[in-house]
């Protein structure tokens, strides 16, 4: 856990600007840490009580006190004989106290937040790397695969962290030197009011299609939550070809910039796209005149990431030159469109789709280049938006040559109930399928069907290097997998 470098802290600026429906401290408490998990409630701490999905945190407040709470923040007054404070939305203020806990790191950041479906990794990656170069600063990072703290990364445990989680990162990040955060911010976070708090210098929408139904129920209440980024950034960035764009600028409540592949009426838009086996090109008008652009990541997709993070760089102001440069030098993104070495006369890849949309954009980009037989290896995650399964199946069976159909993360569903919803979708299909529940035996069976010049694509895990079976998290990473059947088959 991060320790504060300022030791204690009041609990009047603890709760200052929080709206407090009711108290019984004494003025002179102090508080020596923040949590909302009762199990790391330590002598001093206040502890957060939010109401969950799954449970209430209010049922905790007796093993936080027991564990040394010296503050409850609730909803209801508890009946342990402990210093409290009511407020109306525990979760809603969680951000908030954090933040004044820290220090309000946020505010010594320019923090800059990508929203959308996909291709929110690559293009913070991106955003950081034109940063660094246009300005030899030092950025945080904070997205679904890693977490970048001065110059060291860490692994995430999920695409944006909680806002006590958060606050912490972006404590460590102004202590390590970091002048700017860029960040994934998840349709999540942004409803459960994670990033509460926070003012963005830029907020930027990649795209909205099938995902998080599990959790949102439909897509209109999907893009609503992705439009709260809007209301709390300076300047907007959108993608004027998604047909959720009009949603999110008629949300923003600041100037917005859009960028197109298509449209002539956009801010910013591609021109000449050539799209390559090892990468694109394209040129686009800016205030500099003419740009070329090039990036070492192939797809049309990669166009959209690269246009996203232009974008985002003009409206910082950066150097577009410097930028422009830093995209050239840019290579792939650790379990995006991965290469996987191999001495075979095939090609092994890892990608993270696993919604319909980001297979489809990985299929039709490998099949643009592949010389021999494109062969699909994919799963659908358990617990989560079993409406994708079909549309998935369908896709894999209309674009990839053979399918193998096979366990991504079950959870607590039964894996081939799983397996069965994604072959409805592949019915009266001619692509030939086959169903492999084991992940690992599944991987081997890919490998061993593939042939010179085809392309094997691993998908749905990409940076995860663990599967989740039941409610636990099994060490599974694909890179090694490969290796070890490849060895295997060479002994």
């Amino acid at each position: 856990m991060y320790e504060r470098t300022c030791g204690v802290m009041n609990i009047k600026e603890l709760l200052c600007g929080i709206e407090i429906a009711g108290a019984e401290t004494p003025d002179a408490l102090e508080i020596s840490g923040i949590t909302n998990d009762s199990r790391k409630v330590q002598e001093g701490f206040a502890f957060v009580a939010v109401r969950g999905y799954e449970s209430d945190g209010h049922k905790f407040i007796p093993a936080a006190v027991k564990n040394g709470a010296a503050l409850v923040i609730c909803e209801e007054k508890p009946e342990e004989n402990v210093p409290y404070v009511i407020v109306s939305d525990s979760r809603a203020c969680e951000g908030l106290i954090a933040a004044n806990f820290y220090g309000n790191p946020q505010r010594s950041l320019r923090m800059i937040g990508v929203t959308g479906t996909n291709g929110k990794t690559t293009t913070t990656n991106l955003i950081r790397n034109m940063i660094i170069g246009a300005t030899g600063d030092r950025v945080g990072l904070i997205g679904t695969n890693r977490n970048i703290v001065g110059d060291a990364e860490e692994p995430a445990e999920r695409t944006t962290p909680d806002s006590i989680e958060l606050m912490q990162l972006l404590r460590r990040m102004v202590d390590a030197g970091c002048k700017w955060c860029v960040m994934e911010v998840s349709s999540h976070a942004l409803y459960l009011g994670r990033v509460n708090g926070i003012r963005f210098s830029v907020g930027a929408f990649t795209n909205l299609t099938e995902d998080h139904l599990d959790f949102h129920k439909t897509m209109d209440a999907y893009a609503e939550a992705k439009t709260k980024l809007f209301k709390i950034c300076d300047k907007a960035v959108i993608n004027l070809d998604d047909e959720y764009s009009e949603l999110m600028i008629s949300a923003a409540e600041c100037p917005v910039y859009t960028f197109s592949a298509v449209r002539n009426d956009a801010s910013l838009t591609a021109k000449d796209i050539r799209l390559n086996n090892d990468g694109i090109a394209f040129a686009c008008l800016t205030d500099m005149g003419i740009q070329k652009v090039k990036l070492g990541i192939p797809g049309l997709f990669s166009v959209y990431n690269a246009l996203t993070a232009l974008s985002v760089a003009i409206n910082l102001g950066l150097d577009e030159d410097k930028c422009i440069e830093a995209l050239a030098a840019t290579k792939g993104v650790l379990g995006r469109a991965e290469i996987v070495p191999t001495d075979t006369d095939y090609t092994v890849m890892i990608d993270y789709a696993h919604t319909p949309d980001a297979l489809e954009n990985i299929l039709k980009t490998v099949r643009g280049y592949a010389k021999g037989r494109v062969i699909l290896l994919f799963g659908c995650g358990g617990d989560r938006d079993a409406a994708k399964r079909p549309i998935m199946g369908a896709i894999a069976a209309k674009l990839a040559d053979l399918v193998v159909v096979t366990s991504d993360n079950p959870r607590t569903e039964e894996p081939m109930s799983i397996i069965n919803a994604i072959l409805e979708g592949m019915k009266g299909s001619k692509t030939p399928v086959k169903v492999i529940e084991n992940r690992r035996e599944a991987i081997a069976a890919a490998l061993k069907l593939a042939q010179a010049n085809d392309i094997v694509i691993l998908a749905g895990k990409g940076h995860e290097d663990y599967q989740i079976i039941g409610k636990e998290k099994h060490h599974f990473d694909e890179r090694e997998v490969v290796r070890d059947i490849l060895e295997g088959e060479n002994k």
